[in-house]
């Protein structure tokens, strides 16, 4: 599985890192291809460069796609190639941390499918998934998504859905998690947290009844006996 080749996850606050989004022609990391990635490069907390390329992915955009992200086939008609713009990836991450938005479960899958296709390897940087440290350190909240989170943060969503608008909005959110790492909440400190892979344990029901679950799975297949 593509996700077995990521580096290692980490949940604590991080100063720097390389922030990045990336918008696709859909949701299947099988059958749809990369249109937009951009990241930004922070360090001590500050962004100090951006990166931001459009990608031509060689098939069709979907009116679906497009409705969201705002990218169509004619945008991206003269823009490179997906491997030449991971190559300036390449360059521009180095081995900084990774982070991102739910991207254990969705950018990354894109990322190091075509990092192994076209690059030979696949990027085996550490990454932060900040939807996994939300649920980690806001267990109250209804919803993770980046915008709720943006709401809860009182922080602008103007732009959001283009990947550069997404890595800044998603830097202040994460600006306002490091709070509720180094801080905790009463409610925070009592999530049990799967001691495989850092990620929050829901209670599921199965066959024999209740039982503790990752929410990684199926990546991660812990569980414990309630």
């Amino acid at each position: 599985m593509i996700s077995s080749l990521n580096g290692t996850m980490i949940i604590q606050s991080c100063n720097d890192y390389v922030m990045f989004d990336i918008e696709t022609t859909g949701l299947s990391s099988d059958a749809d291809a990369i249109i937009e990635l951009s990241a930004l490069k922070v360090i001590n907390h500050e962004v100090v460069d951006e990166f931001s390329s459009l990608i031509n992915p060689g098939i069709h955009i979907p009116y679906y796609a497009s409705s969201i992200n705002g990218i169509t086939d004619d945008m991206v008609k003269d823009s490179p190639s997906v491997k030449n713009v991971l190559k300036d990836f390449a360059l521009f991450i180095g081995n900084s941390v990774l982070a991102g938005h739910n991207i254990k479960r969705f950018d990354l899958k894109f990322i190091q499918r075509d990092a192994v296709l076209h690059l030979g390897k696949p990027f085996l940087n550490d990454f932060l998934d900040t939807l996994i440290v939300a649920r980690r350190y806001l267990p109250d909240l209804d919803s993770h998504s980046l915008e709720s989170l943006a709401d809860y943060y009182d922080i602008s969503y103007e732009g959001a859905h283009r990947a550069l608008a997404d890595c800044y909005i998603n830097k202040k959110v994460y600006d306002c998690l490091i709070k509720e790492i180094e801080n905790p909440s009463a409610a925070a400190l009592k999530v049990k947290v799967c001691p495989l892979c850092g990620n929050v344990m829901r209670k599921r029901n199965g066959a024999y009844g209740e039982f503790w679950g990752c929410c990684s799975y199926p990546d991660c297949r812990y569980t414990e006996n309630i």
